[in-house]
C-alpha cells in the first residue's frame, strides 16, 4: 500500500522537532521507506529537514539523499562536512555517488572524495565522473558481478561469493576473458546444474547485449526497453567491461525525456519545475509565446489580404476560428504519433510511404468531417449550400496540408538531430494556422470568385 503523507503526521513530527525529541523522531519513522522519508522531508522547514537528517543513520540518509529534490538536497549538502558528505556517499554504489557529487562545487568535490576511506570506491567514482552525464558511462555503476571464461565452476562460485558482498542485487553473472574483454553471460540455473569441476567456457552464453560507454542514455533505454532488460553491461573502446547499466536508472531516464517532451509540446524551451522561479518560468514560456504572437499577426495579414471578400461574403469569416482550429488539431495529432514512433523507433517504411499513408488518412478524415460540416452549417446554421461546399472543400485541403506538415517537420528535424518534440508544439500549431487560413480563403476565391 502507497504511503500518504498527512497534515497531522507533518504536525506531529514538527512538535517532536521543536521539542528536541529525538528517539520520538526515530521511532515515527523508524518503518518508513526512505523515499516516503525523503517526500517528508521536503514539506519541512530547511532547519526540520536538516534535523531528521542528522537524526538518522548514515545507511538510511544515504539512500534519502538520492530520493531528495534537488534543491533540498542542495541546502542538506551545504551544512554537511567534506567528511560527512564521504560517510555518506561511502554507504552508495559508485552511480548514485558519483551523481551527488557531481553536484557539489568543485572545491568542495575534491575534498569529499580525499575523504572517501575506501580507495577503490573512491577510483571507481573519479573514473564514472569523467562520463557525460547523458551517456551510458554516466549512467553506469561499477558494481557487478563477472567470472573469467578459464575458470572452473567451483572457482566461480567462490569469486561469485566475494563480488556479491559489493552487490546489492545480482541481476546477471558476466563472463571476460583474461584482458577483462566481455564474452558472454552466465545463466545461474546453468551454474547449479553443472559439475564444479566444468570449465566456465563450456556453459557461458555467448549472446549478450550491451552498450558503449559513450552511448547515449536515451538508445541505452530503447535497447532495454525494447529486449525487457533487467540489467546491461557497459564496454569501452576496447570491448573491455566497465560497468553495468540496472533499470532503475533507466527509469529515471525514461521519466526526465518524457518530462522534456512533454514540456517542449506544450511550448517551454527549458526543464523547469512548478516550484521554480517567476524568472525561470518566463524565460521558459515566454520565447514559444512570442512566436505564438508573431504566428498571429502573420495569420491577420494574411485575412487582410482577403478584406474585399469579408465584406460581400461575411459569413466565411464566422468560419475562420474552426479552419484554424482543425489545421492546429490535425498536425499535433500527426506529429504526435510521428514523435513516439521516432522516440519508440517503431517507423516502419520510408518518408515516402509515411506521407502517402497519411494523405490518405487525411483524405478519410477530411471527407466525413466536410460531409458533417456541409450538413450541420445548412441545416443548423442556415448556410447556403455554395458556402457550405466552399469551406468544406477547404476543410478537406487544410486536413491535407497540416497532416503532411505535421508527419514532414518532425521526420526532418529527428534527421537533422533536433528534438522531434518541437514538432507538436506551438510551432506546428502556428505554422498551420497560418496555412490554414491561406489555403481557405484561396480556395474560397477560386469558387466564389471575389
Amino acid at each position: 500500500m502507497e504511503f500518504k503523507i498527512s497534515k497531522e503526521l507533518i504536525k506531529e513530527l514538527e512538535l517532536l522537532i521543536q521539542e528536541n525529541k529525538e528517539q520520538d523522531v526515530l521511532h515515527l519513522l523508524q518503518d518508513m521507506h526512505f523515499a516516503d522519508i525523503a517526500e517528508i522531508m521536503e514539506e519541512l522547514s530547511e532547519f526540520d529537514a536538516h534535523y531528521v537528517f542528522n537524526t538518522l543513520d548514515s545507511e538510511k540518509t544515504a539512500e534519502i539523499l538520492l530520493e531528495l529534490d534537488e534543491e533540498v538536497r542542495e541546502k542538506i549538502l551545504r551544512k554537511l562536512s567534506a567528511k560527512e558528505i564521504a560517510e555518506e556517499l561511502d554507504e552508495l554504489n559508485t552511480d548514485d555517488a558519483a551523481d551527488i557529487i557531481a553536484e557539489l562545487p568543485r572545491e568542495k568535490k575534491e575534498q569529499v572524495i580525499s575523504e572517501l576511506e575506501d580507495v577503490e570506491h573512491a577510483k571507481d567514482i573519479v573514473d564514472l565522473l569523467r562520463y557525460d552525464e547523458d551517456s551510458a558511462g554516466g549512467l553506469m555503476a561499477k558494481e557487478l558481478v563477472k567470472v573469467n571464461e578459464n575458470w572452473n565452476v567451483l572457482t566461480c562460485v567462490k569469486e561469485m561469493r566475494l563480488q556479491a558482498e559489493n552487490v546489492t542485487r545480482v541481476h546477471s553473472i558476466y563472463v571476460v576473458d583474461d584482458e577483462n574483454r566481455l564474452k558472454g553471460r552466465l545463466s545461474l540455473k546453468d551454474l547449479l546444474t553443472t559439475s564444479t569441476k566444468t570449465p566456465i567456457s563450456d556453459v557461458y552464453i555467448p549472446k549478450v547485449d550491451y552498450v558503449k560507454v559513450d552511448t547515449k542514455d536515451v538508445e541505452v533505454a530503447r535497447i532495454m526497453q525494447k529486449y525487457d532488460l533487467e540489467a546491461i553491461p557497459v564496454v569501452d573502446e576496447l570491448g573491455r567491461l566497465v560497468g553495468r547499466i540496472t533499470i532503475d536508472d533507466i527509469i529515471d531516464v525514461i521519466k526526465e525525456e518524457a518530462d522534456k517532451d512533454y514540456q517542449l509540446a506544450a511550448g517551454i524551451s527549458q526543464d523547469v519545475e512548478a516550484d521554480d522561479s517567476i524568472l525561470e518560468l518566463t524565460k521558459a514560456r515566454l520565447p514559444w509565446l512570442v512566436l505564438a504572437l508573431l504566428g498571429g499577426f502573420i495569420a491577420v495579414k494574411v485575412s487582410g489580404l482577403y478584406e474585399g471578400a469579408m465584406e460581400e461574403y461575411g459569413v466565411l469569416f464566422f468560419f475562420t476560428p474552426l479552419i484554424a482550429a482543425m489545421a492546429g488539431n490535425v498536425g499535433v495529432q500527426s506529429s504526435a504519433i510521428i514523435v513516439q514512433g521516432l522516440a519508440n523507433d517503431t517507423l516502419s517504411g520510408s518518408v515516402w510511404q509515411r506521407l502517402f499513408k497519411e494523405v490518405k488518412l487525411s483524405l478519410l478524415n477530411g471527407l466525413i468531417l466536410a460531409l458533417i460540416l456541409l450538413l450541420g452549417s445548412h441545416f443548423l446554421l442556415g448556410v447556403e449550400y455554395i458556402i457550405g461546399i466552399t469551406v468544406s472543400i477547404a476543410l478537406i485541403s487544410v486536413i491535407v496540408i497540416a497532416s503532411l506538415i505535421g508527419t514532414f517537420v518532425p521526420i526532418t528535424l529527428n534527421k537533422y538531430g533536433i528534438d522531434p518534440a518541437l514538432a507538436t508544439g506551438p510551432f506546428i500549431t502556428t505554422s498551420n494556422d497560418i496555412f490554414g487560413i491561406l489555403i481557405y480563403f484561396s480556395i474560397a476565391k477560386v469558387i466564389l470568385g471575389f
